[in-house]
């Protein structure tokens, strides 16, 4: 490591698989800040680098995933932006519902830990967002950025979420329960989710606070973290977030971006094809075609103008 590059520049996970960046990542805690094992399903590593904080909640097996970079988001933005970074890591979706997470929580409110920061940002997807919100309320005038989170999987409140009932034998009423109520001590929260995705919507549907803003990702799906990094607008969102200045335009202007994505661009088609709107439609996969120049908005527009062919025939 250079003397003109940061801790998370120098210690670079990019190139890293597997056991060896989680090695390198969890030795990087220990030299330049903490590292701690947190019961059987849980850990947290903090680095400590700049005034502002990022405490972000990832799932270990995503890291796998040779799309995610093989590198928690915390460690994304501690290279570019230069921020400190606490992370914690489940083996498992378990919404990092721990006593042992608990605890960790308790000690560094206790300790003033936080307080240390000139501004925290929490940030999670899915079952981190939920585990972001939750985990706010222990600084008080932090920021929030969730993706696609859930508000409980509490049968009583979420028994309508169908998807996580294996999960359900953990506790979501007792402490760090609720997400939503969870958020009323943060300065900001922002809830991004697809609302073609009906219980994500429904979830966050329930985050309706006043310092809360629910901003809209139609097409981005059940990978709406992968995807907005996809479109490269994802380290943007977060330094906003952190900013407390991310507003309805500004993100409607880094969304546009989304009109050169494939995935993107793939949903769009299939929600105007099922609604039988064929001009619509053969302009969004010329669209997709001039953009991307993939060969399934090539092989699709053939499809609906030989449809739209056939249907002026008909008249």
């Amino acid at each position: 490591m250079s003397e003109e590059e940061g801790i998370h520049e120098g210690l670079d996970l990019s190139d890293l698989e597997g056991e060896t960046w989680r090695a390198t990542f969890r030795e990087a805690g220990k030299q330049f800040g903490f590292h701690e094992n947190l019961g059987d399903e849980h850990e947290a590593v903090f680095v400590e680098e700049g005034r502002r904080l990022i405490v972000s909640f990832e799932v270990d097996s995503r890291m796998d995933d040779p799309a995610t970079d093989y590198r928690p988001r915390s460690w994304v933005m501690g290279e570019e932006a230069g921020w400190s970074t606490l992370t914690l890591l489940s083996r498992g979706e378990t919404w990092f519902r721990d006593p042992a997470v608990y605890r960790l929580m308790d000690r560094l409110t206790d300790d003033g830990f936080f307080d240390d920061f000139e501004e925290v940002l929490f940030y999670g997807a899915g079952s981190g967002g939920y585990a972001a919100a939750t985990f706010s309320v222990a600084a008080p005038g932090a920021r929030v950025l969730a993706l696609r989170p859930q508000a409980t999987l509490s049968a009583d409140t979420a028994g309508w979420d169908g998807r996580y009932r294996a999960h359900r034998m953990r506790d979501f009423e007792g402490r760090y329960g609720y997400a939503p109520d969870m958020l009323d001590a943060a300065d900001a929260a922002y809830v991004l989710y697809d609302p073609h995705q009906e219980e994500d919507a429904m979830h966050a549907a329930l985050f309706r606070r006043v310092n809360v803003m629910r901003l809209r990702c139609p097409h981005m799906g059940l990978a709406l973290d992968r995807n907005l990094h996809g479109m490269g607008i994802l380290t943007s969102l977060m330094r906003r977030a952190m900013a407390g200045d991310l507003t309805a335009l500004s993100f409607a202007r880094a969304f546009r971006a989304r009109r050169k994505f494939p995935p993107y661009l793939r949903g769009f088609l299939a929600e105007v094809q099922d609604t039988g709107r064929v001009r619509q439609a053969i302009r969004v996969a010329r669209h997709g075609l001039e953009t991307t120049g993939r060969p399934l908005f090539r092989k699709r527009l053939g499809q609906l103008q030989d449809q739209a062919k056939a249907q002026t025939a008909a008249e």
